[in-house]
């Protein structure tokens, strides 16, 4: 029997599940999730590692085409914080990529992301980027994926950039508090 509703998850590496088996990573897990709760979802995940949200941008429509999902979790943003994107890039990618799940009736979640503090006031103005575009956009918003784990040296690879297998149940605790509501 197929899942009547999609969920689409659309990022980076952070959702791709890099340097981990893919069924370990939290998509996965919020799969199994819904699957345990006898939620009528499928998990598709669309993430890509290096991704960013001009990338994003450049490829939401034809996932959208592919799988019509009913929700579309957007957990893009690291690798354009990372690289210094200017914020006004950020804003209008992440925007564009909301409005087109929107326009096609999808529910979206927008996973906030941050940069470490010695980016300075680019750090702050970073974070704040994803409560903007989830106000104007009005969608649901997770204020970060690593909260918990961010801190917790032990939870990431050899990189200081990846979690572990260790750490996805608690990104998947951090997106389902956001994403719980959108599946009523």
């Amino acid at each position: 029997m197929c899942a009547a509703k999609t969920i689409l998850v659309f990022g980076d590496s952070l959702s791709a599940g890099y340097g981990i088996r893919q069924d370990a990573a939290w998509p996965a897990l919020l799969g199994k999730r819904l699957q345990d709760r006898k939620l009528d979802y499928s998990v598709v995940n669309a993430s890509i590692s290096g991704e960013t949200s001009s990338g994003g941008r450049a490829r939401i429509d034809a996932a959208l085409a592919k799988h019509s999902p009913q929700i579309v979790i957007v957990a893009l943003g690291a690798n354009d914080g990372l690289r210094g994107l200017p914020l006004t890039q950020l804003r209008d990618n992440l925007g564009a990529i909301v409005a087109s799940a929107q326009q096609r009736q999808a529910k979206v979640l927008l996973v906030g992301q941050r940069v470490p503090p010695n980016y300075g006031s680019y750090a702050e103005q970073f974070h704040m980027t994803f409560a903007e575009v989830a106000r104007a956009r009005k969608v649901t918003l997770v204020d970060f994926l690593l909260d918990g784990v961010a801190t917790q040296a032990q939870l990431f690879q050899a990189d200081n950039l990846h979690p572990t297998a260790e750490a996805q149940p608690l990104l998947l605790d951090n997106v389902w508090r956001g994403l719980a509501p959108l599946l009523k």
